[in-house]
């Protein structure tokens, strides 16, 4: 079931990136970021209480610490990528976005101390290759 998540995740972000692209035509990449902050609060807040009440009990101080670190890089993620989509192409900014896999699967093999496979180190490689291949590209 992780397979399906993971895949809907990347197709929701491949329109993400044309969305804002779109979206962000004459607007500060900024005050783009605040609105679409709202938005994904406001639905995440939705699903919350949708899903039945919310065990708050359940978070203690490392949790919390850990969730607002997460969306202090999340919230640098979007501003960065916001004004990486205003200055260039879409189809060279999302590959290099992208390199987020590799640099998830080097910080998950250094900090969470994941087991490192040679499949995992060939398909981080060719994802790196494949940016590179793209992004200088004219």
């Amino acid at each position: 079931m992780w397979f399906i998540y993971a895949l809907l995740s990347a197709v929701f972000a491949a329109m993400t990136a044309i969305l804002v692209k779109i979206g962000i035509n004459g607007v500060s990449s900024n005050l783009a970021t605040a609105i679409r902050t709202v938005v994904v609060l406001a639905m995440s807040w939705l699903v919350v209480f949708m899903a039945g009440k919310p065990d708050f009990t359940s978070l203690n101080k490392r949790n919390i610490i850990f969730l607002c670190l997460s969306g202090l890089a999340t919230g640098a993620s979007w501003l960065t990528y916001n004004r990486a989509l205003q200055l260039g192409p879409a189809s060279k900014v999302i590959p290099v976005d992208n390199l987020s896999v590799v640099f998830g699967m080097l910080l998950a093999f250094i900090v969470l101390r994941e087991r490192v496979t040679f499949p995992v180190v060939i398909g981080g490689i060719l994802i790196a290759a494949g940016v590179l291949v793209i992004s200088f590209n004219k």
